[in-house]
């Protein structure tokens, strides 16, 4: 189906929709242009990105269904058409249903995903885009039970979806060195779509006067696929003749929590999970596909404050490799710190904003400066940078990549 029966398809179908519910039915989104543009070299753009996002919602008694359709228009390319979010809610006395495609969002950290696990990512551009579409929906069953200020939570996730990782030859391709090149193998990245594959969450949320907290257990897969590695070498010179990647989801056995809490003029917050069954890639040669299953943790601790008027918090993230072997590629300890500082002017109009992750390990960051204008009711203009820091390492990787970006964005 062409890009533009696709749409034509869509458009029919909201007016059917929209003509059956008369006027219970709600419409909200926006339409926007992004555009962004390295700084150096020849000014090459990254995006130019048009967008339109709906949200699709109606209610009736106890029961309530949202429907959140997205286009990306491209230059020369096809629409890039989908559904966010598709579900259903049942409301009863003490617990609520929601059964479709939906965006679970968990824990407490700020551009970080610890306990924020059961959404995949979409890292087609990076960290880079706003957090809601970072975040994919998926097909789930999510039950929510009250008692009182206290709220169990239930996820089932019949069928497995991974991390969504750039085209190869996008600006935001992850840097791979390898000897040779190699021989890619996808005989194993699906994983088989059956009642025993699924995945399995429960968190246990307590809001209280003093502190706010949650615990939560998982047995999911691993978004993001090991890649197994199988070498070749020439019995005689001993050199390396072929190389072979096997990328591989493997299971996870997860659990952790988040707290928050005020003290005086300060916001203390924590988030942590300890992963069972994690994949890194080893150096080790006795090991035949070059990986190996250790345990690891991942945490962090933040503080929000204000300082001269300005709104301001920093975390410090680790990632800590339990019985750590030297020839393992990874850090034993991974370690980030974010710092985020704001300010609004003209009665909350303008926003001034400088968000960074700073990779405390390879010197590398990624630092964001922006500005928000709200023009008039529902026009807001979007004009800022990202500049990566550092020759090597999760942010440094990107050096070339510098850039500035304008976003024009009409919601209604």
């Amino acid at each position: 189906m062409g890009k533009f029966t696709k749409l034509s398809a869509m458009i029919f179908t909201l007016l059917l929709v929209s003509n059956g519910f008369g006027q219970s039915l709600f419409f909200s989104g926006y339409g926007r242009n992004y555009t962004g543009a390295l700084i150096n070299g020849d000014h090459e753009y990254t995006i130019i990105q048009n967008t339109f996002n709906l949200n699709i919602e109606h209610s009736k008694n106890n029961v309530a269904f949202k429907v959140n359709p997205y286009i990306y228009q491209y230059p020369n390319a096809e629409l890039k058409l989908n559904l966010r979010e598709a579900y259903m809610d049942i409301f009863f006395d003490s617990m609520d249903l929601r059964i479709g495609k939906q965006q679970i969002i968990w824990g407490k950290a700020d551009g970080v995903f610890i306990t924020d696990i059961i959404s995949p990512k979409d890292l087609s551009e990076f960290l880079l885009r706003d957090f809601e579409e970072i975040r994919t929906g998926i097909t789930s069953i999510k039950a929510d039970y009250y008692m009182g200020n206290n709220t169990l939570e239930l996820v089932w996730a019949p069928t497995f979806t991974p991390t969504i990782m750039p085209d190869d030859n996008s600006f935001w391709y992850p840097q791979m060195y390898f000897p040779i090149a190699p021989t890619f193998d996808n005989s194993k990245r699906d994983v088989e779509q059956n009642v025993g594959n699924g995945e399995y969450f429960a968190k246990y949320s307590v809001l209280s006067s003093a502190i706010d907290f949650e615990i939560m257990a998982g047995y999911m897969w691993d978004d993001d696929p090991t890649m197994h590695i199988t070498k070749t070498m020439n019995s005689q010179t001993k050199q390396l003749t072929s190389l072979t990647i096997t990328p591989e989801h493997h299971r996870l056995g997860l659990g952790g929590g988040s707290f928050s809490s005020t003290l005086g003029s300060f916001v203390l917050r924590g988030e942590g999970a300890y992963y069972n069954g994690k994949y890194f890639n080893t150096e080790n040669p006795q090991i035949a596909d070059g990986v190996v299953e250790k345990n690891y943790l991942h945490y962090l601790v933040g503080l929000e404050f204000t300082l001269f008027n300005i709104n301001m918090s920093t975390q410090f993230i680790q990632q800590a490799i339990l019985d750590y072997d030297k020839p393992i590629k990874n850090d034993e300890f991974e370690n980030t710190m974010t710092f985020l500082a704001y300010k609004t002017f003209l009665r909350e109009t303008l926003r001034l904003e400088l968000f960074s992750y700073i990779g405390l390990n390879n010197s590398d960051a990624l630092v964001r400066p922006k500005i928000t204008y709200d023009f008039s009711d529902g026009f807001q203009m979007v004009f800022g940078a990202n500049i990566f820091v550092g020759d090597e390492g999760r942010f440094g990787q990107y050096d070339d990549n510098d850039m500035l970006y304008a976003k024009i964005k009409y919601s209604f």
